[in-house]
């Protein structure tokens, strides 16, 4: 880019641009080297009616007016004056400007020339290259749909796990997505916190409104509301951080556990518990008839055995995850794919020590928090290390902790969810309480 302005200061300013939030980090750091810088003096022409333009401007510093018969008769008003982050000649490669943008003071613009605006135009929010039909399945299942500045809209596929609701992990990845959207792409998440609050209908487009709550130098961050029949159902709050040096230190230390490619996967598990005949027939059979869908998570428990759902164990589990299949290279995603994964098999831990033969049990999220330490790989393995300390007044509470094949402690979990027994549901509630 030629100019003095770092290519950083460019990339944070392109991510408050509220047409590009739809656009890949790598899209986004592509428009960064090809932008142009242009200054303009007060009252001087930038684009006059007529003519093509130079690409799609970008107001980086100063107040334009569009001025012409577009609005001849409407005076002063505000819809025709731009100031930073505005844009325009958007679409307008291929004909003219409809009215002239002047300058009302002194304006500094980044221009994207025509031949670079196939960036505007990426696969999905994830890859400017891959296609939602060829990207992994959980990368699908976080696609969001940008509806207007800081809305999405979100659904749940039909191949996404449900377990006859919208998954909690998804509401959690989804979100996540959402507000990554809306902050630049040198801002990743280091932390985030979430309430479920009733429960998701998998039928339903699920609409998540960010809120931009705060953008600092080094953080910014975001609430979102996930909305169904007008109705909040899932609220999120996550913080973002731009990456610094500084202090490093790790106490937690991975256990030793055999390597993942050694174990079993779980269609692999599934059946050869089909003919195990440590287990009870009626288990057998029960998993031979129940419908199988394939997870978009690889998953390998470290300790496989013969329990059951039906059978008391210790309040523990440890299992290595990946996604299935090559996930586009956007850090964001990836965190937004362990924030996902971090649901699947988590609160039921908590129910280890009570299960007995006949029992039947509920178990719903209420609350998650999530922290990220460093950079992590979803499509690599990750050991996931969990323990259940505590369950009382119906509630169980959860820690995770996931390390890198290296040892390294890339992302910490907690989660308490409400866990009963089964009984029989009363007539229609609101709340899933």
């Amino acid at each position: 880019m030629a100019s003095n302005t770092s290519s950083d200061a460019v990339i944070e300013f392109l991510g408050c641009v509220p047409l590009l939030q739809r656009l890949p980090g790598s899209s986004l750091k592509k428009i960064a080297e090809f932008v142009i810088v242009k200054h303009y003096n007060p009252e001087e022409y930038v684009v006059r009616e007529g003519e093509a333009g130079d690409g799609i401007y970008f107001i980086w510093e100063g107040e334009a007016e569009v001025s012409g018969t577009v609005h001849a008769d409407d005076g002063d008003r505000p819809e025709f004056q731009l100031k930073r982050y505005d844009y325009f000649g958007h679409g307008m490669a291929a004909s003219s400007q409809h009215a002239d943008v002047i300058a009302l003071t002194k304006l500094t613009c980044l221009v994207l020339p025509h031949e670079h605006c196939n960036l505007m135009q990426p696969k999905s929010i994830w890859s400017a290259d891959k296609t939602l039909e060829t990207c992994s399945l959980v990368e699908h299942i976080l696609h969001l749909e940008p509806l207007e500045v800081n809305i999405f809209r979100g659904i749940t596929l039909p191949d996404a796990p449900k377990f006859g609701k919208v998954f909690g992990g998804q509401f959690i990845g989804q979100a996540l997505a959402a507000a990554s959207k809306t902050v630049d792409c040198l801002k990743i998440v280091h932390s985030l916190h979430a309430y479920f609050l009733l429960v998701g209908d998998f039928n339903m487009p699920i609409i998540y409104q960010v809120d931009r709550v705060r953008d600092g130098k080094s953080f910014a961050t975001r609430r979102v509301e996930a909305i169904q029949k007008g109705n909040v159902v899932f609220i999120l709050v996550a913080s973002f951080q731009k990456e610094e040096l500084g202090f490093d230190h790790q106490e937690a230390r991975m256990p030793s556990v055999p390597d993942p490619e050694t174990l079993l996967s779980m269609e692999e598990l599934r059946e050869s518990r089909l003919t195990d005949p440590r287990l009870p027939r009626t288990y057998r059979n029960k998993v031979a008839t129940r419908n199988f869908v394939p997870w978009p998570i690889e998953i390998r428990f470290c300790e496989p055995n013969t329990s059951t759902n039906q059978t008391k164990s210790p309040p523990s589990l440890r299992y290595w995850f990946r996604a299935k299949g090559k996930l586009s290279d956007d850090q964001a995603l990836h965190r937004c794919v362990a924030a996902y994964t971090s649901d699947l098999i988590f609160l039921s831990v908590s129910l280890n020590p009570h299960r007995q033969k006949g029992l039947k049990t509920t178990s719903i999220s209420l609350d998650h928090s999530t922290w990220f330490h460093r950079p992590l790989r979803a499509d690599d393995w990750l050991l996931f290390v969990i323990t259940s300390p505590a369950a009382y007044s119906a509630r169980g509470f959860c820690s995770g902790q996931m390390f890198n094949r290296k040892g390294e402690l890339v992302v910490s979990v907690t989660q308490e969810g409400l866990i009963r027994k089964a009984r029989t549901p009363d007539s229609a509630v609101l709340s899933k309480l």
